[in-house]
């Protein structure tokens, strides 16, 4: 037995320089010399940022500049400056990476949200754009991975919808220790009802006069998700 034809497949797009745009948030490709140094202050004296992450902390502006200068100097991974409505500077990041049109995969990663830009509807929203982006363009599977001890970040994969699918054992090595990876993905065949979903929690008639969310966006989610995550 092998796998259904998939009539008129055609390989999906590379992602474009072209800014995502909601109503919360606005993401332009990342720029060291536009970005790095409002980025670099955006994050300054937040060391836990990194701890999960191959680099950082940064401490000087320059150390920043020349890794976001790194970063994007090749074609994968992506990344995004992500710039809440109504702020003059970006506070936080994220990109496309595992880019592979061939197959329609693409993963998101390397996301860094300053304290001021976490937990709220621009974040939410970047993430939605981005998804939303990479399903309008042809791809049909779209990839969270995490250091399987990073519980938050494994909560925020299954607020956002995506489906649980395993841990990684001894997946990588990163600043000398070893790390697990837990895996996450979110289909086409998913993406519907997600989207829906998010609609319905990014609506303006979801939140009350004082900015308080009337429905969940995990509760919302958790209709499309197949799998949930054992070590939450």
């Amino acid at each position: 037995m092998t796998g259904d034809i998939l009539a008129g497949w055609t390989p999906a797009a590379w992602p474009d320089a072209a800014a995502l745009i909601g109503r919360h948030v606005r993401l332009d490709r990342l720029d060291a010399d536009a970005h790095a140094a409002d980025l670099f202050s955006a994050f300054a004296g937040h060391d836990a940022l990194w701890d999960y992450m191959p680099y950082g902390p940064f401490h000087s502006a320059a150390a920043y500049h020349r890794w976001a200068k790194e970063a994007t100097a090749g074609r994968d991974p992506v990344f995004w400056a992500i710039t809440p409505e109504g702020a003059a500077h970006p506070a936080g990041v994220a990109s496309f990476l595992r880019i592979t049109p061939d197959h329609g995969t693409i993963e998101v990663g390397h996301i860094c949200l300053s304290p001021s830009l976490q937990r709220g509807r621009a974040a939410t929203e970047a993430m939605f754009l981005m998804m939303d982006w990479a399903f309008s363009h042809g791809y049909r599977r779209y990839e969270w991975k995490c250091n399987a001890l990073n519980l938050p970040s494994r909560r925020a994969a299954q607020r956002l919808g995506f489906s649980f699918e395993g841990v990684f054992r001894n997946h990588m090595v990163i600043k000398g220790r070893n790390r697990d990876s837990a895996w996450f993905a979110v289909t086409d065949g998913d993406w519907p009802a997600l989207r829906e979903a998010f609609a319905a929690w990014l609506s303006p008639a979801n939140f009350d006069a004082a900015g308080r969310q009337k429905e969940r966006l995990s509760d919302l989610s958790r209709l499309v998700r197949v799998a949930s995550d054992p070590a939450l």
